[in-house]
């Protein structure tokens, strides 16, 4: 396999202001990745011509994700609400194009953050209604749109591979995919192995995370299967580290994400550590060695 290895700009700095871009792209490239991931939560401050010609200088790939907000959320019984996701859905998918980017994934189903009560069915409709129209519009750029899947405390919409496969059947077009977490899972399926067969050739993204979002290998998660299943369903799509500090992330996103510890100082270190980790995966279960 010859997945592009990636990792999340949030590793480096916890804006997209110009400065923050050009060390994001500087250490990316530095540290070996072929991809960086943006996070659009900060979209506002992200010059997107001048972001655009540093990837392109520095010869990286570019992904988008982004979460809603409680006030903007696509999930609601509340049109209002409802309409000013959709527009926050359709902005994202303007910025991820102008990068040069032809992936926009995350939580773009829900707010980011706890819920109090079950999706409803109308709040589920509105989901489905504009995802099905936003999967149109990104289809007219060339473009795909990701369905992460999230834990029960981020969202109530989908928190296992069961129920991203439902909800991509229901938009029915065929750039939406789902993506994969290994943090999330590991709260939500029974096993990092079984929902990567589920999901087959229906995945287009996957995140690697830590059980604790830290240093990839010093938690308890069983990485040697999930690649082995990823490379038993032939997957080729990016592989994306992805872990928080709040040494490096916003205070508004450190609630958001609920990182009340941080588990490492050093970006460069970690980073370096989880590209080595990563390819050693992939190597490891590529079945060419065998």
């Amino acid at each position: 396999m010859t997945n592009p290895i990636g990792v999340h700009a949030l590793v480096w700095a916890g804006d997209t202001s110009a400065p923050s871009v050009r060390r994001v792209v500087a250490e990316t490239a530095a540290a070996g990745y072929d991809l960086v991931e943006f996070s659009l939560h900060d979209s506002l401050n992200l010059d997107t011509g001048e972001t655009r010609r540093e990837l392109e200088r520095a010869g990286l790939g570019v992904a988008c994700s982004r979460g809603l907000a409680f006030d903007a959320d696509v999930s609601s019984d509340d049109p209002a609400v409802v309409s000013r996701g959709a527009a926050l859905l359709r902005d994202s998918l303007r910025v991820t194009h102008e990068l040069g980017g032809t992936v926009l994934t995350g939580a773009l189903y829900s707010a980011l953050g706890k819920y109090g009560a079950p999706l409803t069915p109308a709040g589920r409709a509105n989901v489905v209604s504009v995802l099905t129209e936003l999967a149109g519009e990104a289809a007219r750029l060339g473009m795909t749109l990701g369905l992460e899947i999230c834990n029960r405390y981020e969202t109530n919409v989908i928190n296992t591979a069961r129920d991203a496969l439902r909800l991509a059947d229901d938009i029915g077009a065929d750039n939406v995919f789902v993506h994969l977490d290994t943090y999330h899972m590991n709260i939500e399926e029974d096993d990092l192995v079984r929902p990567v067969y589920q999901v087959g050739d229906r995945l287009g993204y996957v995140h690697i995370g830590e059980n604790h979002r830290g240093y990839l290998g010093s938690g308890h998660l069983d990485f040697g299967a999930f690649f082995h299943a990823l490379a038993d369903i032939r997957y080729g799509g990016p592989i994306t580290f992805e872990s928080f500090s709040s040494a490096v992330v916003s205070a508004g996103l450190t609630g958001d994400l609920a990182i009340w510890r941080n588990l490492w100082s050093d970006g460069a270190d970690l980073a370096r550590h989880a590209r080595a980790f990563i390819a050693g995966q992939l190597a490891a279960s590529d079945p060419r060695q065998s």
